[in-house]
């Protein structure tokens, strides 16, 4: 049992009890709030305990034990439940709705239900906040019931890698959401091992009347690892000012040279990313590879030179 459980439990015990000014069985008592009749007295015990601050007699809360009953006489102000205020029902709202509009992620029912408590506890302000879709695509619940069904399709699928079209037959696993996009997981029976398939790159997906077999070497720890090795990947060469460059950034190599330069591998998100990361470097990063970013580098540096030469011809 946690202990944030347990806290919300006895913040609800109280003012459950001041209700009922008669008493309640203990019995029943632990029905309502699901645990042992012995957690409940261990729970009634310590609030007997619990008071304001100054800890004197008068300030604790006073708690009346007859048989298997008990009843309070002093609820030291703790007659209400404890309630959300408004930002805090706002924010659990809208981190609900993230997550219900999530493919793969929690429990629908769970989530429409608890939403509805919010807006009813909260009021309709709540629940209209509008909030941005998790991923790009749009037909991602069809590939959700795929999954759910326990059956292989037939898919006709677009590499961007190879820039070719394909049709297999995959056994879905599941559908995860990364980097803005909805995945199919899935195993390849064609690759002969698990494979992501970016939903809006399927062209055409066909339930076969088949179940889905998934070995157990399919099993994957990290299932969005794939997007690493989909970043592009450059090579750098590092004067002696660019050492804290290894430091701050995962290096997929490093290759010490003399004088204190090393050349790198690492991943970036983007080339145009890349670009600004080199110049803003100076003179203490060289790129080997790609090609492409040692042209852009290239392109942009005269380009600035000759703004400046520009500017040095209008100075009187």
């Amino acid at each position: 049992m946690s202990g944030n459980t347990r806290l919300a439990r006895l913040l609800n015990l109280v003012p459950y009890l001041a209700a009922r000014p008669e008493g309640a069985p203990i019995g029943r008592l632990a029905a309502e709030f699901g645990v042992s009749a012995a957690q409940m007295r261990a729970d009634l015990t310590l609030l007997w305990m619990c008071g304001l601050p100054g800890y004197g007699p008068g300030d604790l809360i006073d708690i009346a034990f007859d048989a298997d009953a008990v009843r309070i006489n002093f609820s030291a102000g703790m007659e209400r439940p404890v309630r959300l205020a408004g930002h805090e029902a706002l924010a659990l709202s809208v981190a609900l709705r993230v997550l219900a509009d999530t493919p793969g992620v929690g429990d629908r029912a769970a989530i429409g239900s608890a939403l509805e408590k919010i807006a009813a506890a909260a009021g309709a302000d709540a629940t209209e906040v509008p909030v941005r879709d998790t991923v790009a695509e749009r037909d991602v619940e069809r590939y959700a019931s795929l999954v759910e069904s326990g059956r292989a399709a037939r898919i006709t699928y677009y590499s961007a890698s190879r820039d070719s079209t394909g049709e297999r037959v995959v056994d879905p696993i599941e559908v995860l959401v990364a980097d803005g996009h909805a995945y199919l997981r899935a195993w390849c029976r064609t690759a002969g091992e698990v494979r992501q398939f970016r939903i809006d790159r399927i062209d055409a997906c066909t339930r076969i009347d088949e179940p889905a077999r998934t070995p157990d070497r399919a099993a994957d720890p990290a299932p969005t690892a794939f997007l690493e090795a989909e970043l592009p990947l450059v090579e750098l060469r590092l004067g002696p000012g660019g050492k804290w460059i290894i430091d701050s950034y995962p290096c997929e190599e490093v290759v010490g040279e003399s004088e204190g330069y090393r050349r790198v591998k690492l991943r970036v998100r983007d080339m145009d990313w890349a670009r600004r990361f080199v110049l803003g470097l100076g003179g203490e990063a060289q790129v080997i590879a790609p090609t492409e970013l040692r042209e852009a580098v290239r392109t942009t540096a005269r380009a600035a030179l000759a703004r400046y030469q520009d500017a040095a011809r209008l100075t009187p």
